[in-house]
């Protein structure tokens, strides 16, 4: 190392000698030798910490050895001394003839050439909600080779986790993240003949696994077994070319390596940088995410993201430049366009004011685009206005994982309840809509009318259909899944104002004979309709605040007068004699502070039960700004109960479930004896309606006839916390909150 040392004489020019003996010369030259002695000292000391810490470099490198014989592992050297990239391939198939079974049986021979442990394993014996997780953390790769039926369905063996993968991939509980860290690879055998669902099963389950998080590694595989239209001359052939570029990427992914894999057939541009999937799902838009799933006759890159592996063309094609010489005739034609639209929808509007379409017929409730909306969200969709879906209660109980808190305060079988709704609109735009408002809104009765019969038994027919996916089922207890096929409780409360439904009445008289309780969830907006409302088993109001001004912000009301209507549906729900119940959902600093107006509409309505839940965080959402921040710990949750309680003297709490952060309190006059009987007596409702209707509503009952003494293990201090002891308490490995369902 050489450090320079500059020395800078201001001399006086006009003396032509001078005197080194001089005091001035003398002091500047002892100076002169101090510094450079300091220079010195300093460059020495520098040199010696380079030295030093070369040679500590090179002492380390010399001291890690060679790993010995004993430390290899499948030709690397172990986790001990480096890093595993792979630690195993799991093969999933799902086949009805076997060819699937063979084609796992081929992949594992080739895996196990390159050292790596592997599993094959038959969906139909694999519980994706138990173990799937485990895959996020493993190292593993998993293969999941699965087959398509001609009409698009998958295989039996197969059914029951495409149909878990597809609830999952939507369902907020579970989040796009909830996978992140899988690696998985999709090879689909189908045949192209029936080619309006050629491959579905193979893309539907690659799509769903990337919306949970999961990362592809490469790009699914088809397999046809058209022999004139498959790529490589048969399904056999297809599979073998898919199979020698997945061992290829294996072996990638075994050196850590993380290079795409493109075969020689990249688009321009494509291999020259990559992006993670998680980045593009954080920066990706929604219209992104739909094109992840179409088609392409390209092969994708390794590990691709859906902005990489779909949609170039038309991003090329939105961005391309125009011709100046065109740009009048693209203005002529966008001026056509837009005059049409305007009296298309001058047209349109008058006859939409008056609900009705351009034949002056009454619309259908239902779109187009909101019948792909629902369904994909798992509806299963009846007539014009209708829908039933599987509540993940019924699929819990099946399972022996317990019940909701209505089986807890009330004593409803989970496995036997079909959660329905005649009507899909709904008054109320509430913040913490668990549907994300993707129903359509409305005040009054302005769309096509189905009749009740059909509502019901279709009802009844989809809702078994989703009890039949779970047979054979790993976990599913025979005894619950023939309980299961038999409806006995039917919650009106799945989405929407089911009491704006015109013939809501006759819907309910039809449940009661076919021996089914009735659930029914109102808003508190039609005071009327409830006025004129037949008996029901237990009828619901939904009590989200407490003030006009905290209505208004959580509810948000389609209403000018909906105060009013507010506090006259209390009202009307005082004078019924059957069960009656006020839900309160806590929102966390926007409804918790108003205790003593709470105690008043308690006072005006005068509920046999109030129920007070936490609010569902539903996930990220345009249409509400509620976050993870407004949900309350289930500790706050009985802060706010005990404090109620309190201020109305009649009411005590009377049970708890803490899996749903919902608390029941119940009227003093269903606790006899010391005893409370909060629970109901579903045959004697059914005898006491029966009696009801043959007497043509002049033999009335009320809600002690047919109540039931409650369980010691529902009650509030119970040990418990209101979770029946006959099942098994299930918590998913990567939730640390709660997040009850509905």
């Amino acid at each position: 190392m050489k450090l320079p040392v500059c020395v800078i004489l201001n001399l006086d020019p006009s003396v032509d000698t001078w005197d080194l003996s001089s005091p001035l010369i003398s002091l500047w030259i002892n100076r002169f030798y101090i510094y450079l002695g300091f220079a010195v000292s300093i460059s020495l000391w520098i040199c010696l910490q380079v030295v030093s810490k070369t040679q500590d470099r090179n002492l380390q490198e010399k001291s890690v050895p060679k790993a010995p014989q004993n430390l290899m592992t499948n030709g690397y050297v172990s986790l001990q001394e480096k890093d595993i990239f792979v630690s195993g391939v799991k093969i999933f198939y799902g086949s009805q003839t076997g060819t699937a079974k063979g084609f796992a049986t081929v992949l594992a021979e080739a895996v196990t050439s390159l050292d790596l442990p592997v599993a094959i394993i038959n969906l139909k014996e694999y519980d994706p909600d138990d173990h799937l997780i485990e895959e996020v953390t493993s190292k593993n790769v998993c293969v999941f080779l699965v087959a398509t039926y001609t009409d698009g369905r998958p295989t039996e063996s197969a059914e029951w986790f495409c149909k878990w993968l597809e609830e999952a991939s939507s369902d907020f509980r579970f989040g796009k993240s909830y996978l992140k860290g899988m690696r998985y690879a999709v090879f689909g055998l189908g045949n192209s003949a029936y080619s309006s669902h050629f491959n579905k099963v193979g893309k539907n389950v690659d799509k769903w696994l990337w919306m949970l998080g999961a990362h592809r590694v490469m790009s699914r595989g088809e397999g046809d077994c058209d022999v004139v239209k498959s790529k490589h001359g048969s399904i056999e052939a297809d599979f073998r070319a898919w199979k020698t570029k997945f061992i290829s990427q294996l072996q990638a992914l075994q050196k850590g390596e993380r290079k795409k894999y493109c075969g020689g057939h990249c688009k321009k541009g494509k291999c020259e940088s990559h992006q993670h999937d998680s980045e593009e799902r954080e920066e990706g838009s929604h219209e992104q995410d739909e094109l992840h799933h179409r088609d392409t006759e390209e092969e994708e890159p390794f590990e691709s993201s859906s902005e990489e592996e779909f949609g170039g063309e038309d991003r090329q094609s939105l961005n391309s430049i125009v011709d100046v010489e065109d740009l009048g005739k693209i203005m002529d034609h966008v001026k056509k366009e837009k005059r049409e639209k305007e009296q298309q929808e001058e047209k349109s509007g008058l006859f939409r004011n008056m609900g009705r379409n351009e034949d002056g017929e009454r619309r259908a409730m239902i779109t187009a685009a909101l019948r792909e909306a629902l369904t994909k969200q798992g509806y299963q969709l009846i007539g014009s206005h209708s829908g039933v879906k599987l509540c993940r209660w019924t699929k819990s109980m099946l399972r022996g994982r317990g019940g909701c808190y209505k089986h807890t305060f009330y004593g409803i079988e989970s496995h036997r309840c079909m959660e329905t709704t005649p009507s899909l609109a709904c008054a109320n735009k509430c913040v913490f809509c668990w549907r994300h408002h993707t129903n359509p809104v409305g005040t009054e009765w302005r769309w096509k009318m189905d009749q009740p019969e059909m509502i019901l038994k279709e009802a009844v027919e989809n809702h078994q259909n989703m009890i039949k996916q779970f047979k054979g089922v790993p976990g599913v207890k025979a005894e619950r899944f023939e309980e299961g096929m038999t409806v006995k409780h039917c919650a009106l409360s799945l989405v929407g104002e089911p009491i704006m439904y015109p013939e809501i009445n006759r819907f309910l008289k039809l449940l009661h004979q076919c021996k089914i309780s009735s659930f029914l969830v109102t808003n508190a907006q039609f005071p009327a309709e409830i006025r004129n409302l037949k008996p029901v088993t237990q009828l619901y109001v939904s009590v989200d605040a407490s003030t006009k001004e905290s209505l208004k912000k959580i509810d948000r009301p389609l209403f000018k007068d909906f105060w009013q209507r507010f506090l006259d549906s209390l009202k009307a729900l005082a004078a019924k004699q059957q069960r009656t119940v006020y839900r309160l959902t806590l929102v966390k600093a926007w409804n918790v502070d108003e205790l003593q107006a709470y105690a008043q509409l308690v006072f005006l309505g005068n509920p046999d039960f109030i129920e007070v839940k936490g609010v569902t965080y539903c996930g990220e959402s345009s249409a509400s700004s509620l976050t993870m921040a407004h949900v309350p710990w289930h500790e706050e949750v009985v802060q706010f109960v005990r404090e109620l309680v309190d201020l109305i003297p009649d009411y005590e709490i009377a049970c708890e479930h803490e899996h749903s952060n919902c608390l029941l309190i119940a009227h003093k006059k269903f606790k006899i004896g010391g005893e409370w009987w909060t629970w109901i007596d579903y045959n004697r409702f059914q005898e006491l309606i029966q009696e009801y209707e043959d007497s043509g509503g002049s033999k009335t009952f009320s809600a002690k006839d047919y109540m039931a003494r409650t369980p010691h293990w529902a009650l509030f201090g119970a040990n418990e916390r209101g979770f029946d002891p006959k099942d098994t308490r299930h918590q998913r490995k990567n939730k640390s909150k709660a997040i009850s369902g509905c």
